[in-house]
């Protein structure tokens, strides 16, 4: 992991992005020689974060969808009611 101080990120953000966006690799930001944050890809962000939080949005989706105990009419299917639904 690539490393630079919270002055050199004042002092040429602009270079250290170009940096960053070459290599992929994570940049330690450290502060009065103590690690303070991580510079990451856009890509690694949405592979890390974004696509997780959608993950788990289409999990509680579907966990209420189950704890619905939607029934059918009797005599009635699930395909015939779907076919009807489409026909309209």
């Amino acid at each position: 992991m690539d490393k630079t101080n919270a002055l050199m990120i004042r002092q040429s953000l602009g270079k250290i992005l170009a940096r960053l966006k070459k290599t992929g690799r994570p940049i330690l930001v450290e502060k009065d020689r103590k690690p303070a944050a991580v510079l990451i890809s856009l890509e690694d962000y949405k592979r890390r974060f974004v696509d997780v939080d959608a993950d788990d949005e289409r999990r509680q989706i579907v966990e209420r969808i189950r704890d619905a105990h939607l029934k059918t009419p009797r005599g009635e299917s699930a395909s015939s009611i779907l076919r009807r639904l489409r026909e309209r």
